[in-house]
């Protein structure tokens, strides 16, 4: 049976640092109630989080520089109709998009794409970003063209799936990989606390790949979808008026802790943790990460590349897995075996057993 092999992957994110401009934002937002305040000021010190990023700018941008300035966007007492997002989405997605998919170097090679996935669940347009990355990016007109929507932070293993199934049943397939995310079109005005404290993990990018049966990079062995009972209610994701509604909530990471250690065995397919020399888990924020490696009883060193990535960028949703595959891509040339997961609605953790090609 033909192997599949993600043999490259690029990354992008918007030019704007917009951490601690939300910090400042959050705080305003719980102005005249020191409790949230100072709650919220303490839960931004653990998030472990420094950078997050955003075609949104801070400062105000001279003409023709590349985004919006946030407070002409978000202007307090009137924040953008889900409309006013959408069109946002519609004007700075494919220019993200591009610069990921430039970063793969493919010259010649982005005529002979056959497959197109993208996963997204930010932003929604038609025309969208699949023709606009074949007019942009020279990939054939005759490309087959999938959008896996609106599944949140998983979606990118679930494209890596697809994508393993075509190859397996198409060998001569090149399958390209997009994950773009555009979180920061969907702030509240709220005093909330639960959702101050949701908006801030949440950036942007973008992560491009190929997959095919060059034996080159990570192997793509196998997937394994965890649903956890009776958690439907914990992540949701819902279309509003005034953008998009999340619900995150607090009781996540117990959920994850519980289910993932009970099915540990048949997440590894009955292989030993010990067995395990990579972990590529979506940083989903500090305490999912904390989860993960309790229940798998990890060192602390093992999921170092996904805290570094969270710091680094925060949660991108379906893109920020493969920021962390990225990284692991530069010891793919030993056979070291590794496991994958990513969290999201449902409660559902999808997971992928991977090893190194060389």
């Amino acid at each position: 049976m033909t192997e599949a092999y993600i043999n490259k992957i690029a990354t992008a994110v918007p030019p704007h640092d917009v951490h601690q401009a939300f910090m400042q934002f959050g705080r305003s937002l719980l102005e005249g109630d020191e409790r949230k305040s100072i709650l919220f000021g303490r839960m931004a010190e653990r998030a472990e989080i420094d950078h997050r990023y955003s075609y949104l700018s801070p400062e105000p941008l001279p003409d023709g520089a590349e985004g919006i300035y946030a407070t002409d966007f978000y202007t307090r007492k009137t924040f953008p109709s889900t409309a006013a997002r959408m069109r946002l989405f519609e004007a700075q997605a494919p220019a993200l998009a591009e610069k990921a998919v430039t970063r793969l170097n493919l010259g010649e090679e982005s005529r002979r794409i056959t497959h197109f996935l993208i996963t997204c669940c930010t932003g929604f347009s038609a025309p969208g970003l699949d023709l606009e990355i074949i007019s942009r990016c020279g990939l054939p007109g005759s490309v087959e063209r999938t959008m896996i929507g609106f599944m949140g932070c998983y979606a990118a293993i679930n494209a890596l799936k697809l994508a393993r199934h075509i190859v397996r049943s198409e060998p001569a397939a090149r399958v390209l990989v997009l994950n773009l995310e555009l979180c920061s079109l969907h702030l509240k005005e709220t005093a909330n606390l639960d959702e101050i404290l949701s908006f801030l993990i949440f950036g942007d990018g973008c992560a491009a790949s190929i997959v095919s049966a060059d034996p080159v990079g990570i192997a793509l062995d196998s997937f394994r979808a965890a649903l956890i009972p009776d958690t439907g209610k914990l992540i949701t994701w819902n279309i509003g008026d005034a953008g998009f509604d999340m619900v995150l909530s607090g009781q996540v990471p117990g959920a994850l802790l519980e289910a993932l250690r009970a099915r540990s065995d048949e997440i590894l397919a009955g292989a030993p943790v010990s067995s395990i020399d990579l972990w590529a888990v979506h940083p989903g924020g500090r305490s999912v990460l904390d989860a993960v490696e309790r229940a798998f009883d990890l060192k602390p060193a093992a999921l170092s590349p996904s805290r570094n990535i969270l710091r680094r960028f925060g949660n991108m949703s379906s893109a920020t897995v493969m920021f962390v595959l990225e990284s692991m891509l530069r010891s793919s040339g030993r056979r070291l075996k590794g496991c994958a997961m990513s969290f999201g609605p449902g409660v559902i953790a999808e997971t992928m057993l991977f090893h190194g090609a060389g």
